[in-house]
Protein backbone atom coordinates (compact mmCIF):
# COMPACT_ATOMS: atom_id res chain seq x y z
CA UNK A 1 0.00 0.00 0.00
CA UNK A 2 1.87 3.61 -1.29
CA UNK A 3 2.38 6.09 1.80
CA UNK A 4 0.28 9.24 1.22
CA UNK A 5 2.10 12.17 0.60
CA UNK A 6 1.67 14.41 3.01
CA UNK A 7 2.74 11.79 5.60
CA UNK A 8 5.63 11.20 3.63
CA UNK A 9 6.47 15.14 3.54
CA UNK A 10 5.71 15.58 7.18
CA UNK A 11 7.84 12.66 7.81
CA UNK A 12 11.05 14.29 5.64
CA UNK A 13 10.12 17.66 7.08
CA UNK A 14 10.55 16.48 10.85
CA UNK A 15 13.74 15.19 10.03
CA UNK A 16 15.33 17.63 8.51
CA UNK A 17 14.54 19.40 11.34
CA UNK A 18 16.43 17.05 13.58
CA UNK A 19 19.13 17.29 11.22
CA UNK A 20 19.07 21.55 11.36
CA UNK A 21 18.58 21.15 15.31
CA UNK A 22 21.68 19.05 15.93
CA UNK A 23 23.80 20.93 13.39
CA UNK A 24 22.43 23.76 15.63
CA UNK A 25 23.33 22.50 18.99
CA UNK A 26 26.20 24.79 20.38
CA UNK A 27 29.11 22.85 20.67
CA UNK A 28 31.06 22.74 24.52
CA UNK A 29 33.66 25.63 24.29
CA UNK A 30 37.61 23.39 23.75
CA UNK A 31 39.17 24.01 27.30
CA UNK A 32 42.80 25.35 27.48
CA UNK A 33 45.20 25.59 29.61
CA UNK A 34 48.21 28.52 29.55
CA UNK A 35 51.81 26.86 29.30
CA UNK A 36 55.30 28.78 29.39
CA UNK A 37 57.47 28.03 26.00
CA UNK A 38 61.10 30.26 26.09
CA UNK A 39 59.73 32.94 28.49
CA UNK A 40 56.19 33.66 26.52
CA UNK A 41 52.46 31.97 27.22
CA UNK A 42 50.29 30.22 25.27
CA UNK A 43 47.55 27.72 25.30
CA UNK A 44 47.49 24.21 24.86
CA UNK A 45 44.36 21.96 24.43
CA UNK A 46 43.16 18.91 26.86
CA UNK A 47 45.51 16.99 24.07
CA UNK A 48 48.65 18.58 24.73
CA UNK A 49 48.39 20.52 21.33
CA UNK A 50 49.50 24.14 21.07
CA UNK A 51 46.60 26.14 19.89
CA UNK A 52 47.23 30.15 20.82
CA UNK A 53 51.28 30.33 20.34
CA UNK A 54 53.23 31.54 23.44
CA UNK A 55 52.81 35.04 22.91
CA UNK A 56 52.38 36.95 26.39
CA UNK A 57 54.63 37.65 29.38
CA UNK A 58 51.79 36.35 31.92
CA UNK A 59 48.55 34.31 31.12
CA UNK A 60 45.89 33.28 33.53
CA UNK A 61 43.26 30.50 33.23
CA UNK A 62 40.39 31.00 30.90
CA UNK A 63 37.31 32.31 32.84
CA UNK A 64 33.66 33.01 31.37
CA UNK A 65 35.38 32.78 27.67
CA UNK A 66 38.27 35.37 28.49
CA UNK A 67 41.81 35.39 29.95
CA UNK A 68 43.63 38.07 31.28
CA UNK A 69 46.72 38.30 29.72
CA UNK A 70 49.51 40.47 30.61
CA UNK A 71 51.61 41.92 27.48
CA UNK A 72 55.03 43.64 28.99
CA UNK A 73 56.42 43.81 32.43
CA UNK A 74 56.87 45.99 35.63
CA UNK A 75 59.51 48.85 34.64
CA UNK A 76 60.97 48.83 37.44
CA UNK A 77 62.05 44.97 37.39
CA UNK A 78 63.40 45.49 33.73
CA UNK A 79 66.35 43.56 33.52
CA UNK A 80 65.94 40.97 35.87
CA UNK A 81 65.67 37.50 35.74
CA UNK A 82 62.33 36.56 36.89
CA UNK A 83 61.69 33.08 38.38
CA UNK A 84 60.98 30.95 34.91
CA UNK A 85 64.35 32.48 33.65
CA UNK A 86 63.45 35.22 31.83
CA UNK A 87 64.51 38.76 31.57
CA UNK A 88 61.45 41.30 32.61
CA UNK A 89 60.67 43.37 30.19
CA UNK A 90 58.92 47.38 30.58
CA UNK A 91 55.65 49.13 30.06
CA UNK A 92 53.38 46.02 31.07
CA UNK A 93 49.34 46.06 30.69
CA UNK A 94 46.69 44.08 30.90
CA UNK A 95 44.01 43.37 28.61
CA UNK A 96 42.26 39.97 27.63
CA UNK A 97 42.14 37.64 24.37
CA UNK A 98 39.28 35.25 23.36
CA UNK A 99 39.87 31.17 22.96
CA UNK A 100 40.88 31.98 19.42
CA UNK A 101 43.90 34.45 21.24
CA UNK A 102 42.60 37.25 19.55
CA UNK A 103 42.57 40.83 21.71
CA UNK A 104 39.11 40.88 22.82
CA UNK A 105 39.88 43.60 25.38
CA UNK A 106 43.04 45.51 24.33
CA UNK A 107 45.80 45.59 27.40
CA UNK A 108 45.55 49.25 28.66
CA UNK A 109 45.33 48.11 32.49
CA UNK A 110 47.58 48.57 35.16
CA UNK A 111 46.03 45.23 36.71
CA UNK A 112 43.17 42.62 36.12
CA UNK A 113 41.74 39.77 36.96
CA UNK A 114 39.60 36.82 35.77
CA UNK A 115 36.10 37.58 34.74
CA UNK A 116 33.58 36.54 37.45
CA UNK A 117 29.28 36.46 36.90
CA UNK A 118 30.49 38.69 34.20
CA UNK A 119 32.54 41.36 35.59
CA UNK A 120 36.09 41.58 35.85
CA UNK A 121 38.02 43.66 38.34
CA UNK A 122 40.61 46.23 37.00
CA UNK A 123 43.12 48.77 38.29
CA UNK A 124 44.22 51.58 37.08
CA UNK A 125 46.93 53.03 38.45
CA UNK A 126 48.15 51.70 42.11
CA UNK A 127 45.54 52.23 44.28
CA UNK A 128 41.97 52.01 43.21
CA UNK A 129 39.75 49.33 40.90
CA UNK A 130 37.14 49.42 39.61
CA UNK A 131 34.71 46.86 37.15
CA UNK A 132 34.75 46.66 33.26
CA UNK A 133 32.18 43.94 31.08
CA UNK A 134 33.33 41.70 28.71
CA UNK A 135 33.61 43.95 25.92
CA UNK A 136 36.11 46.03 28.38
CA UNK A 137 33.76 49.00 29.12
CA UNK A 138 34.19 50.20 32.60
CA UNK A 139 31.03 49.73 34.08
CA UNK A 140 31.96 50.55 37.82
CA UNK A 141 34.36 53.49 37.93
CA UNK A 142 37.50 52.55 39.47
CA UNK A 143 37.59 54.09 43.08
CA UNK A 144 37.85 51.33 45.35
CA UNK A 145 40.58 49.56 47.12
CA UNK A 146 40.81 45.60 47.32
CA UNK A 147 40.53 43.30 44.22
CA UNK A 148 37.74 40.91 45.39
CA UNK A 149 35.79 39.42 41.77
CA UNK A 150 31.85 39.10 42.11
CA UNK A 151 30.03 36.30 44.17
CA UNK A 152 26.37 35.99 44.29
CA UNK A 153 26.19 39.46 43.01
CA UNK A 154 27.92 41.41 45.49
CA UNK A 155 31.59 42.14 45.66
CA UNK A 156 33.80 43.36 48.46
CA UNK A 157 35.48 47.05 48.81
CA UNK A 158 37.80 48.91 50.64
CA UNK A 159 36.98 52.35 51.58
CA UNK A 160 39.71 54.03 53.47
CA UNK A 161 40.58 51.17 55.86
CA UNK A 162 37.03 49.45 55.93
CA UNK A 163 35.46 46.96 53.89
CA UNK A 164 31.75 46.74 52.43
CA UNK A 165 29.83 45.43 49.23
CA UNK A 166 28.50 46.80 46.05
CA UNK A 167 26.41 45.41 43.81
CA UNK A 168 26.97 45.24 39.68
CA UNK A 169 26.05 48.79 39.45
CA UNK A 170 29.01 49.83 41.77
CA UNK A 171 26.19 50.88 45.11
CA UNK A 172 27.51 50.37 48.23
CA UNK A 173 24.93 47.48 49.58
CA UNK A 174 26.46 46.44 52.97
CA UNK A 175 28.62 49.85 54.12
CA UNK A 176 32.04 49.67 54.81
CA UNK A 177 32.41 49.01 58.83
CA UNK A 178 34.60 45.85 58.86
CA UNK A 179 38.33 45.40 59.33
CA UNK A 180 38.63 42.80 56.75
CA UNK A 181 36.16 40.96 54.42
CA UNK A 182 36.17 37.90 52.23
CA UNK A 183 33.85 36.31 49.42
CA UNK A 184 29.95 35.31 50.04
CA UNK A 185 29.72 31.61 49.78
CA UNK A 186 26.55 29.71 50.31
CA UNK A 187 24.78 33.20 51.39
CA UNK A 188 27.16 33.85 53.73
CA UNK A 189 30.61 35.97 53.95
CA UNK A 190 33.25 35.93 56.37
CA UNK A 191 34.00 39.09 58.15
CA UNK A 192 36.37 40.55 60.73
CA UNK A 193 36.41 43.18 63.55
CA UNK A 194 38.30 44.03 66.39
CA UNK A 195 40.62 40.85 65.27
CA UNK A 196 37.62 38.39 65.56
CA UNK A 197 35.90 36.95 63.13
CA UNK A 198 32.19 36.10 61.96
CA UNK A 199 29.51 36.05 59.26
CA UNK A 200 27.10 38.30 57.67
CA UNK A 201 24.11 37.69 55.61
CA UNK A 202 23.20 39.82 52.17
CA UNK A 203 21.55 42.45 53.86
CA UNK A 204 24.70 43.01 56.23
CA UNK A 205 23.41 41.74 59.01
CA UNK A 206 25.91 39.51 61.60
CA UNK A 207 24.45 36.45 61.25
CA UNK A 208 27.28 34.91 63.81
CA UNK A 209 28.85 36.86 65.82
CA UNK A 210 32.53 37.61 65.10
CA UNK A 211 33.97 35.97 68.22
CA UNK A 212 36.42 33.45 66.63
CA UNK A 213 39.94 34.00 66.42
CA UNK A 214 39.71 32.20 62.97
CA UNK A 215 37.62 30.94 60.39
CA UNK A 216 36.75 29.60 56.94
CA UNK A 217 34.21 30.33 54.42
CA UNK A 218 31.05 28.14 54.14
CA UNK A 219 31.61 24.78 51.77
CA UNK A 220 29.08 22.25 51.51
CA UNK A 221 26.99 23.77 54.57
CA UNK A 222 29.86 23.82 57.29
CA UNK A 223 32.42 26.38 57.82
CA UNK A 224 35.77 25.64 60.03
CA UNK A 225 36.47 28.01 63.26
CA UNK A 226 38.85 27.99 65.96
CA UNK A 227 37.92 28.08 69.55
CA UNK A 228 41.14 28.11 71.51
CA UNK A 229 43.99 26.29 69.66
CA UNK A 230 42.05 23.85 68.15
CA UNK A 231 39.79 23.82 64.55
CA UNK A 232 36.20 22.31 64.43
CA UNK A 233 33.36 23.09 62.23
CA UNK A 234 29.61 24.80 62.73
CA UNK A 235 26.88 24.83 60.40
CA UNK A 236 25.07 28.04 59.63
CA UNK A 237 22.85 28.45 62.82
CA UNK A 238 26.67 28.33 64.74
CA UNK A 239 25.98 24.73 66.00
CA UNK A 240 28.98 23.12 66.21
CA UNK A 241 28.84 19.67 64.34
CA UNK A 242 32.64 18.55 64.30
CA UNK A 243 33.97 19.35 68.06
CA UNK A 244 37.30 21.86 68.09
CA UNK A 245 40.32 18.62 68.21
CA UNK A 246 42.37 19.67 65.21
CA UNK A 247 45.49 21.59 65.03
CA UNK A 248 44.54 22.86 61.12
CA UNK A 249 41.50 22.33 59.26
CA UNK A 250 40.55 23.36 55.28
CA UNK A 251 37.34 23.89 53.65
CA UNK A 252 35.08 20.36 52.34
CA UNK A 253 35.70 19.77 48.86
CA UNK A 254 33.48 16.97 47.46
CA UNK A 255 32.67 15.69 50.74
CA UNK A 256 35.89 15.88 52.67
CA UNK A 257 38.54 18.01 54.15
CA UNK A 258 41.92 17.66 55.02
CA UNK A 259 42.74 18.33 59.18
CA UNK A 260 46.42 18.49 60.47
CA UNK A 261 46.81 16.38 63.49
CA UNK A 262 50.65 17.09 65.10
CA UNK A 263 52.38 17.36 61.95
CA UNK A 264 50.68 15.16 59.81
CA UNK A 265 47.57 15.42 57.62
CA UNK A 266 44.55 13.31 56.84
CA UNK A 267 40.51 13.84 55.69
CA UNK A 268 37.52 13.93 57.71
CA UNK A 269 34.24 13.34 56.34
CA UNK A 270 31.06 15.87 57.06
CA UNK A 271 30.58 13.17 60.64
CA UNK A 272 34.25 14.40 61.45
CA UNK A 273 35.29 10.90 60.97
CA UNK A 274 39.13 10.20 59.70
CA UNK A 275 38.41 8.27 56.49
CA UNK A 276 41.98 8.82 55.32
CA UNK A 277 44.24 8.78 58.13
CA UNK A 278 46.81 11.54 58.88
CA UNK A 279 49.93 10.54 57.13
CA UNK A 280 51.05 13.28 55.06
CA UNK A 281 53.50 16.47 54.99
CA UNK A 282 51.28 18.29 53.41
CA UNK A 283 47.66 18.05 51.41
CA UNK A 284 45.04 19.46 49.50
CA UNK A 285 41.54 19.96 48.51
CA UNK A 286 39.74 17.23 46.77
CA UNK A 287 39.21 18.04 42.81
CA UNK A 288 37.47 16.11 40.15
CA UNK A 289 37.91 13.13 42.61
CA UNK A 290 41.63 13.54 43.15
CA UNK A 291 43.36 15.63 45.85
CA UNK A 292 47.43 16.56 45.73
CA UNK A 293 49.68 15.67 48.51
CA UNK A 294 52.90 15.76 49.65
CA UNK A 295 55.22 12.78 51.12
CA UNK A 296 58.69 14.18 51.95
CA UNK A 297 59.23 16.60 49.45
CA UNK A 298 57.38 15.42 46.44
CA UNK A 299 54.09 15.29 45.11
CA UNK A 300 51.66 12.60 44.11
CA UNK A 301 47.67 12.55 44.05
CA UNK A 302 45.46 10.12 46.05
CA UNK A 303 41.54 9.32 45.50
CA UNK A 304 38.96 8.92 47.89
CA UNK A 305 40.07 6.02 49.69
CA UNK A 306 43.89 7.42 50.23
CA UNK A 307 45.26 5.45 47.76
CA UNK A 308 47.91 6.69 46.05
CA UNK A 309 46.80 7.00 42.41
CA UNK A 310 50.05 9.34 40.84
CA UNK A 311 53.13 8.24 43.04
CA UNK A 312 54.53 11.31 44.76
CA UNK A 313 56.99 12.50 41.77
CA UNK A 314 56.33 16.12 41.23
CA UNK A 315 58.41 19.46 43.18
CA UNK A 316 54.93 21.09 42.67
CA UNK A 317 51.07 20.36 42.11
CA UNK A 318 47.87 21.60 41.74
CA UNK A 319 44.19 20.43 41.61
CA UNK A 320 42.40 18.50 38.45
CA UNK A 321 41.08 21.03 36.52
CA UNK A 322 38.80 19.49 33.22
CA UNK A 323 41.05 16.61 33.67
CA UNK A 324 43.97 17.99 33.93
CA UNK A 325 46.67 19.06 36.66
CA UNK A 326 49.94 21.56 36.71
CA UNK A 327 52.72 19.99 37.94
CA UNK A 328 56.36 21.46 38.24
CA UNK A 329 59.56 18.77 38.16
CA UNK A 330 62.61 20.39 39.35
CA UNK A 331 63.59 23.94 40.55
CA UNK A 332 64.82 25.47 43.62
CA UNK A 333 62.88 26.83 46.66
CA UNK A 334 63.43 30.65 47.06
CA UNK A 335 61.37 33.07 49.11
CA UNK A 336 58.68 30.56 49.30
CA UNK A 337 58.31 30.56 45.43
CA UNK A 338 59.95 27.36 42.86
CA UNK A 339 62.55 29.06 40.45
CA UNK A 340 63.58 27.21 37.62
CA UNK A 341 62.67 24.08 36.62
CA UNK A 342 60.02 21.93 34.36
CA UNK A 343 56.46 22.95 34.00
CA UNK A 344 53.41 20.93 32.39
CA UNK A 345 49.96 19.16 33.24
CA UNK A 346 49.36 15.71 33.56
CA UNK A 347 46.07 13.70 33.18
CA UNK A 348 44.42 11.29 35.85
CA UNK A 349 46.30 8.46 34.90
CA UNK A 350 49.86 10.95 35.98
CA UNK A 351 50.71 10.66 32.27
CA UNK A 352 52.46 13.67 30.85
CA UNK A 353 50.08 15.61 28.20
CA UNK A 354 52.61 18.43 28.29
CA UNK A 355 56.35 19.55 29.59
CA UNK A 356 58.51 22.38 28.84
CA UNK A 357 61.65 21.35 27.64
CA UNK A 358 63.13 24.61 29.64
Amino acid sequence: MEMKMPALFFICLVFFALIVLAACEPKKEESLFPVEVKGQLGYINKSGKMVIKPQFDNAEEFSEGLACVMIGSDEKEAGKINQYGRKVSVNYKYGYIDKRGKIAIKPQFDHARGFSEGLAWVGIGDEEGGYIDETGKIVINPQFGGNMGFSEGVAGVRIGDKWGYIDKTGKIVIKPQFDDAWSFYEGLALVKIGGKVGYIDKTGKIAIKPHFDDAGEFSEGLALVKIGVKYGYIDKTEKIVIKPQFDDAWVFSEGLAHVRIGDKQGYIDKTGKLVIKPQFDDAWVFSEGLAHVRIGDKWGYIDKTGKLVIKPQFDAAGEFSEGLARVRIGGEWRDNALWGGKSGYIDKTGKIVWMSTE
